[in-house]
């Protein structure tokens, strides 16, 4: 199955209101380019906030079903497209979760995905406002098929990418938040996003899948000018199921990155490659420890 993919790079400087109509500007490009599937950054209808730790961006987030996905599903209708939206989740009070949305092509709530792995790094304080998600690693299904869909943090893990594909992932789908420093050097600059890079194109080489990774764009100051902020550095890209690069954005520029993903291509190259033939299931238990050290050995 051929699938046309659309990755929605932008900023989410602007007020929700402004970042809503983007965002319905990009669908409408992408319904006139013939694309199927379109995705969005994380946390996409406005700045992002967990640069800081402050109890009124609690007020931000909403309910799902909710305003955002009520107004992505009718987007999806309208415009033929399965979109993946990304939200900030209330729950119930004082329990809200960093949630990626699957509207099918027509209106339905396909599935939602928790986050899973909450980073707690200077200028990303996600453990302040998210609970980790409590759905496991489940793909969700959609009129063009299986998405393996995970969230930014998520994708430093291979442990994540491989259950998605052991449980018949098609595509690993990142909507993501990362970027830069402005203090850090370029030298600095470049390593960090080469190894973001080098390991989703891992995932899509180590399970045979196509992987798409759609990251914010631009510099969003600190709200609270304690700092330079982050400066997104964008490069939302494709890779085919051997991970070649089909398609990347550039590191200032928003903008719609699109390429043609070949579904079938993975069953050609596992049985050229067969990682999952020859995996020592048996011999994975330590996987499920914090460490493997015996208790004499950790000095």
């Amino acid at each position: 199955m051929i699938v046309q993919v659309g990755l929605v790079q932008k900023s989410g400087a602007s007020p929700p209101a402004r970042n809503m109509e983007i965002i319905e500007g990009y669908l409408r490009q992408a319904a006139r380019l013939g694309l199927q599937l379109v995705v969005l950054p994380e946390l996409h209808n406005g700045p992002y906030f967990c640069q800081s730790q402050d109890p009124a961006y609690f007020d931000w987030a909403e309910s799902i079903p909710g305003p955002t996905t009520l107004q992505l599903a009718a987007w999806a209708k309208q415009y033929q497209l399965v979109i993946v939206g990304s939200l900030f989740e209330r729950r119930l009070p004082g329990l809200y979760h960093n949630t990626a949305v699957v509207l099918d092509r027509d209106g339905r709530l396909a599935g939602t995905y928790r986050k899973m792995h909450i980073p707690d790094d200077p200028g990303f304080y996600e453990k302040y406002y998210f609970t980790p998600g409590d759905q496991g690693f489940q793909c969700i299904d959609t009129s063009l098929g299986r998405l393996g869909i995970m969230v930014c943090w998520d994708q430093w893990f291979p442990e994540a990418a491989r259950i998605m594909a052991l449980s018949g992932a098609q595509i690993l789908i990142y909507p993501t938040a990362i970027g830069w420093d402005p203090r850090d050097d370029d030298t600095e600059q470049q390593r960090q996003l080469q190894a973001w890079i080098t390991i989703q194109r891992a995932h899509a080489i180590a399970n045979g899948l196509p992987v798409l990774v759609c990251n914010r764009v631009g510099l969003e100051p600190h709200p609270q000018d304690t700092n330079p902020g982050t400066q997104f550095w964008g490069h939302s890209f494709m890779s085919d199921a051997f991970g070649k690069i089909m398609a990347i954005g550039g590191s200032e520029q928003s903008g719609l990155i699109h390429a043609t993903v070949d579904l079938a291509e993975c069953e050609k190259i596992r049985r050229i490659w067969p990682f999952l033939r020859d995996r020592r299931i048996d011999a994975y238990q330590p996987l499920l420890q914090r460490a493997v050290i015996p208790p004499d050995k950790t000095h």
